[in-house]
């Protein structure tokens, strides 16, 4: 049996002192929970397709929580890309401007502003996830402007998705609903 290793095997000198300094000043780190039930303004930052461990073809939307006491927190998504659920993923995918499969391969417009409504579930061992129950699109917020930045006013937008039309949709749809 080979002998147990030790921490100064593998470090020393001024490294073990920085490692030994930094666990010395770290707070532990709480163990993970999910969002409390609630509302939230969130950022859709990330949309990724992937398939199930069983083969189920699906889309991720991964959401950043933009303020208030959870900023920063992501929360997560899932479409189902299958013919019993593609009414509900094409009526989600829709509030994003996304009409076509093939808009999924292209980048997503930054900084899509949502509000989401956020519940808990339990799964068969006992774990609690947040589970998304309802989202709307509220608007297209604009990255502050790094000031060291080059201009990028001759940069091509290479994005499927158009901002001016989905904010178009938004204030119809708010137009709409306050008549």
């Amino acid at each position: 049996m080979k002998p147990r290793q030790r921490l100064s095997d593998i470090l020393s000198g001024d490294k073990r002192e920085s490692v030994a300094s930094a666990f010395d000043r770290a707070d532990a780190a709480e163990d993970f929970q999910p969002l409390p039930v609630g509302d939230y303004t969130a950022h859709l930052a990330e949309i990724s397709p992937f398939e199930s461990r069983s083969g189920t073809p699906g889309v991720k939307m991964t959401f950043r929580v933009c303020d208030g006491a959870h900023a920063g927190r992501l929360f997560w998504s899932d479409l189902w890309l299958t013919e019993a659920a593609m009414p509900m993923t094409k009526r989600d995918l829709g509030k994003l401007g996304i009409k076509s499969l093939d808009q999924l391969d292209e980048p997503l417009p930054a900084l899509i502003r949502c509000e989401c409504k956020l519940s808990l579930r339990r799964d068969d061992y006992g774990n609690q996830f947040n589970r998304l129950k309802h989202f709307e699109v509220v608007g297209v917020d604009e990255f502050e402007r790094d000031p060291f930045a080059p201009d990028d006013a001759d940069a091509d937008d290479d994005t499927s998705f158009d901002i001016d039309q989905l904010e178009d949709e938004l204030r119809t749809d708010s137009d709409s609903e306050a008549a």
